[in-house]
């Protein structure tokens, strides 16, 4: 299917002609950006279309056969990702028609973020282990220049810790892939499941799944990886954490470590256990280091530390309810984090700080922002009926179920913390007295684009749970899940095919 190549094909052009258009028509960035990732958005719901009734879509890019050429493949769990990546991909784009003019030059900040985006769709497609790695220091790269798009001192600090970092963990999964490739003498991950199925675990492969496990966790930022985390998302632009924690460590992190445990390696005890270990750390870590901030996205990344935690905790228990329950709270967390954050962006635009201490009365000043970030943080905290409580629901009755009720009281725990700290934050931040304080900057109103997309996200927000009842989007989900329970035996059926 040649259409799997606009993923790549459509952002890297939107990334080129920015700059050549921008200088001369005012709202050519503005508007090639926000067509492009709608595009993409639209091209994935088809895509997952196509998937749910056909099970894989394929290109042999060049007509070259793997595993001697490359191969972009979609199946229903990249079909998944692709959804949540582009839709929160053309949220944070039309939000940032509205908000980032209060930086500097837009086409700068708009070519880094469809290149971003190409190097996350590419990801997600690519059937190849190192083109896997490419695509990922394409989004990596641009991500680290866009936490420095701020040009503050303490911008530039965050994005060369997340570069460094970044680094070394790229350095990790190259050394993996490397001698990966000496092992079994082919790239392609249908094949690699193969090899790898056929001579059996070596302790080779054991010091590779380390090496992945560390870079790919700190993608993730998965506890002890998380250092990077708070400082790139407290210092950044609103819109860079926004899609950094909806999709960066989603795909970059998340996505990559199941498809090469489960789809290529074949999940083991041990894998199990790691994930689980990680998952526990990081759900209590992430937790109690958010109720000391007074900085508000660095309460949100916190928060986005726990919130992986559910998700590896799922993967890790590995049951089919698990599975589900983590795909659907990935999605959960990647829409209300999202929203989290662009509507932080619009408090302290008001309010001129990011401070818990100063930012008060949201509600009464910013009335839409204030009831979506309220909507936001419900899912996060896990309230009924929105949309994260379902998947946490999931997931603990997955714990309960695969006889770990200690897990499952861990999760619920984790989830009480979240609740505590939420509380402790955003009360006064929502419904305090509105801050009267003289204003030393001119306020910036929030347009009618930057207002759309909170109030869709919010939208989503609520109707969450929506995805467990009979539809296209339970059948996506279902049959992704399906798709990491069958491990690398779904390869010898055409699953990565």
């Amino acid at each position: 299917m040649p259409t799997l190549t606009y993923f790549i094909a459509m952002p890297l052009a939107a990334a080129f002609l920015t700059p050549l258009f921008a200088k001369r028509m005012k709202r050519a960035a503005d508007a090639i950006a926000c067509v492009s990732t709608l595009s993409l958005f639209a091209l994935s719901c088809g895509i997952a279309v196509f998937v749910i009734n056909h099970k894989t879509a394929s290109y042999d890019v060049g007509n070259w056969v793997p595993p001697f050429g490359i191969e972009l493949v979609v199946d229903a769990f990249s079909a998944f990702m692709l959804v949540v990546a582009n839709m929160i991909g053309f949220f944070v784009a039309l939000y940032s028609v509205g908000y980032i003019k209060t930086y500097t030059d837009k086409w700068k900040y708009y070519t880094l973020f469809m290149l971003m985006m190409a190097g996350v769709n590419g990801l997600l497609i690519t059937s190849d282990i190192f083109n896997m790695f490419v695509f990922l220091e394409i989004a990596s790269i641009s991500a680290y220049a866009l936490v420095a798009f701020g040009t503050e001192p303490r911008s530039l600090e965050a994005s060369f810790k997340y570069a460094v970092m970044g680094a070394v963990a790229s350095s990790f999964i190259l050394l993996g892939i490397a001698f990966l490739y000496g092992f079994a003498s082919t790239v392609n991950m249908n094949d690699l499941a193969q090899v790898i199925a056929s001579k059996g675990q070596v302790k080779l492969l054991s010091f590779v799944s380390i090496l992945f496990l560390m870079g790919f966790g700190l993608k993730a930022a998965a506890v002890p990886f998380h250092a990077w985390l708070p400082d790139a998302y407290s210092s950044s632009p609103a819109t860079i954490p926004a899609v950094s924690s909806g999709v960066l460590i989603k795909t970059l992190g998340v996505y990559a470590i199941v498809r090469i445990f489960f789809n290529i390696f074949g999940a083991t005890a041990a894998v199990s256990s790691v994930l689980i270990i990680l998952a526990v750390l990081s759900m209590l870590v992430g937790a109690f280091l958010a109720f000391g901030q007074t900085n508000i996205r660095r309460l949100f990344g916190y928060s986005s530390i726990s919130q992986v935690g559910y998700i590896l905790l799922g993967f890790g228990i590995g049951t089919p309810l698990a599975i589900a329950g983590s795909l659907l709270h990935l999605f959960n967390h990647s829409v209300a984090k999202s929203s989290l954050f662009l509507n932080s962006g619009i408090a302290e635009n008001a309010m001129h700080s990011n401070d818990l201490t100063r930012l008060s009365g949201i509600l009464k000043k910013r009335p839409v922002s204030g009831y979506s970030m309220l909507a936001g943080a419900f899912s996060i905290c896990g309230v009924p009926p929105f949309g994260g409580f379902w998947s946490k629901l999931m997931i603990i009755l997955a714990c309960v179920h695969a006889g770990r009720p200690g897990l499952a009281s861990i999760a619920v725990f984790a989830s009480i913390l979240t609740l505590a700290y939420y509380i402790k934050a955003l009360t006064p931040a929502i419904f305090g007295k509105e801050n009267t304080e003289p204003m030393t900057q001119h306020e910036i109103k929030p347009n009618a684009a930057m207002n759309i997309a909170v109030i869709a996200l919010t939208v989503i927000v609520i109707l969450g749970g929506l995805a467990l009842l009979p539809g296209p989007a339970n059948n996506l989900l279902n049959n992704a899940a399906a798709i990491i329970v069958k491990g690398t035996s779904f390869a010898n059926i055409g699953g990565l095919r």
